[in-house]
Order: structure tokens, then sequence, then C-alpha cells
């Protein structure tokens, strides 16, 4: 039998600073997520289909055909949020043992979904709620799209494992689960034996980390129905600008 996870704790809205400060994440439901971005829960889920049109990750090291993804970099200041000239993404090997030391070139997001106001609201309330926590300065933001399916019979939604990010602060969005089991969500201390386990259901939730304080991972998923699939949509905000080689 498939173990089943309770679904995760969610805070009042005001108290997300405190919770992040004491155990390094937050969970936040759909509706909270409007209020505090300021956008319409309608437009958040009118995004949605454009998940049906991301393009294969050719760069699974594990020979999978079970992602697909786009990207793209943005720029937050003092509140402001600016598009970058579209770039590679790049991880270190401390932080991505699998897929670490290698450039990894994507299709850039939909430029009708980033030119919305929705989408620059939602960036400029993640900048704020970071520079709440570590100070205000700009925050370098890669956004990352993502369908893990059931193509090959099981997808991995991280391959490389539990880990951190290289960043100051990661949203993870669920943006829609159909069709699997599995894709259970969990957070530990980085430098200690608490941790956490839980599955995010709820389209537009938000699953909110200090990438310094703890790790993450998300299990395997399996298919219940044929085409079954898993959508997120993940943020990074990092200090002094994006991760790049030769750093």
């Amino acid at each position: 039998m498939t173990p089943s996870f309770p679904p995760p704790a969610l805070f009042p809205v005001q108290d997300l600073e405190r919770v992040l400060q004491q155990q390094g994440y937050a969970v936040l439901g759909a509706s909270a997520v409007a209020q505090l971005a300021a956008v319409a829960l309608s437009d958040l889920l009118a995004w949605n289909p454009l998940w049906n049109a991301l393009p294969p990750d050719n760069y699974l090291r594990d020979g999978g055909r079970y992602r697909r993804r786009r990207h793209s970099c943005f720029v937050w200041n003092a509140g402001c949020v600016e598009q970058v000239v579209h770039r590679p993404h790049w991880q270190p090997l401390e932080y991505n043992a699998l897929h670490g030391g290698l450039e990894r070139h994507f299709e850039p997001m939909d430029a009708a979904m980033v030119a919305q106001p929705a989408w620059s609201q939602l960036l400029a309330w993640l900048g704020a709620v970071c520079s709440g926590l570590k100070g205000e300065q700009p925050w370098y933001v890669e956004a990352h799209q993502f369908r893990i399916d059931t193509t090959d019979g099981i997808g991995r939604p991280t391959p490389e494992g539990a880990h951190r990010d290289g960043v100051d602060m990661v949203a993870v969005f669920m943006v829609e689960r159909s069709g699997i089991k599995g894709g259970e969500t969990r957070v530990f201390e980085a430098d200690g034996p608490k941790g956490q386990r839980f599955t995010l259901r709820e389209p537009w939730s938000l699953l909110l980390l200090d990438d310094g304080l703890v790790i993450h991972e998300s299990t395997p998923i399996q298919p219940l129905a044929q085409g079954g699939y898993r959508d997120t949509l993940v943020l990074t905000l990092r200090a002094g600008g994006f991760q790049a080689q030769g750093q």
C-alpha cells in the first residue's frame, strides 16, 4: 500500500516571516498567496494551460524523458522587477551532484505570461519577503516551469536527490497534479535531525524555503491514469548575482 502523507500545516499570512525564521520553511494556501502577492487567484490559474507547451529537458543525465521545462531570469531591485537577457542555467557540483557544472540552455518562458502585471506582482512580493529576511538588496531571480510526467512509468521531480540550490530563498508553487501518486515533499534541517514530509496538492499553493537552513526533495511520481503529470513553478532568489561558471 502506498503511504498517505497528511497535507502540510498552513500558517496565517501574518506569521509568514516568523515561521520562516524559526523553521526555515513555510507553506501557504493558494488564497494566502493571492492575498499577499495582491493578485487574483484566477490570474494565476489562467496560466496553467501554458504548462502543456513546455519543451523537453534534454539534459537529464539519468537517461529519462520525464521532464519538460522553460527557464527565464529576472532582477528584483527596490520593488521593481526587470527581465534580463536570456541566459543558461548553471549550478555548481556542490549543490547539484547530477547536473552541476553543466551549462544548460532552456527555452524562455512565454512572453505574454511574464508581461502580465500578475507576474511582476508575484516576483515583487517574493523579493520583499526575501528582503525582510535577509536585508533589502537586489535579488537575482531564476524562474523554472517544470512538468514531470510518467512517460517512462516513473517521473523524478528531483533526480539529484535531497539538496540545497545555492541561493537565498526557493519558492515552489504547486501548479497542478493529474493522474499520479507520489510526489511528496520532504524538508529537513540542513544541520539537524528534524524533518517533515507532506504532499502539496492545491493548485497555486506554495512552499517557501530558506535555502541556507533546510534541504529539500520531492519523491518520484507514478501513474494512476494514462498521461499523469505534476506541474510546478520554481523561483529561486539569490543575492550578489546569478550562479555562473568561474564564480
